[in-house]
């Protein structure tokens, strides 16, 4: 199979052929101390800042990312001409905001948690005036974060963790009376990077930690990806690398007999009708989405 050929099967945030004015290659900006994970960051918030102009369907108004980008004075350009990785994160913001809104409409005193939040800052679409926004990463990110976003607050707090570490959810420091309530947690752009068990493990622990009714949103990606992200037109120049996928649906929940699968979209709902069709092509013989959105409950 040729290589491009291969790149439109296997990327999970782009699939498709490269529009006509993309470049061949992307060339990553080098300037932030950040190693090939963390520096994924600059994917979404590249898209969030610049990408609401070529997609105003679904744009989210981040003026967080647009001030972010400006006193980072770093070179996103590349990542605005991957288009389908644009469409892809500014579909994927929608949906958990759309989703967060309603949760925090029945929980208006409830806590969220971004779990991996990079410079992403969902508060500033979610605060109500009544619920608490913590938002958690490795110390190098939270380092740079701490900088350019809003300060902390009572009802805005950073906590630094690593989601790898077995005891993560304490890390959170969550006060008795957040857990009184359901919790409203993200985890986008990072679980594909974990080892498989490491992955689990994160599912595992909110299984076991979140009060009931608590919401999970992940973003996962097909099995037949990991290995492959040199094959994306954005994280391959990253040098991170796709760990973890799924074949199936359930075994989201297969880790934990607490948790539940409420939906799980995949990103050709973006694409209209085509991406339907190809949906509906494929589903029979990937059994999941190359990429999706779950969300998840306990």
């Amino acid at each position: 199979m040729p290589s491009s050929s291969i790149r439109k099967t296997l990327s999970p945030l782009s699939p498709g052929p490269p529009p006509a004015e993309a470049p061949a290659t992307v060339t990553a900006p080098r300037r932030l101390p950040l190693h090939a994970v963390p520096s994924t960051l600059l994917i979404p918030l590249a898209a969030r800042a610049g990408g609401d102009a070529y997609f105003p369907h679904l744009a989210c108004d981040d003026a967080v990312a647009e001030r972010q980008l400006r006193s980072l004075g770093v070179d996103v350009s590349s990542y605005l001409a991957d288009r389908f990785t644009v469409l892809n994160i500014l579909w994927r913001t929608r949906h958990i905001r759309d989703v967060g809104r309603a949760f925090f409409s029945l929980h208006p005193q409830a806590w969220g948690i971004n779990l991996g939040c990079g410079l992403s800052h969902y508060f500033q679409w979610l605060d109500n005036g009544q619920n608490t926004w913590i938002d958690a990463d490795l110390p190098e990110v939270m380092a740079l974060r701490s900088g350019l976003n809003p300060p902390c607050s009572p009802r805005l707090r950073r906590a630094t963790l690593d989601i790898t570490h077995p005891q993560w959810w304490q890390a959170l420091h969550l006060p008795p009376h957040a857990l009184d309530q359901p919790l409203f947690v993200v985890c986008e752009g990072v679980l594909m990077y974990l080892q498989p068990a490491q992955a689990r493990q994160v599912l595992a622990q909110f299984a076991s930690n979140a009060p009931a009714g608590s919401r999970l949103l992940i973003d996962t990606l097909h099995q037949c990806a990991v290995g492959h992200a040199h094959w994306h037109s954005s994280v391959g120049r990253t040098g991170a690398e796709f760990h973890w996928g799924i074949r199936r649906p359930d075994e989201l929940c297969a880790g934990h007999p607490r948790l539940r699968l409420g939906q799980l979209r995949s990103v050709t709902d973006c694409y209209g009708w085509f991406g339907r069709g190809v949906d509906a092509l494929w589903s029979p013989w990937l059994g999941a989405p190359l990429y999706g959105l779950a969300e998840l409950s306990v």
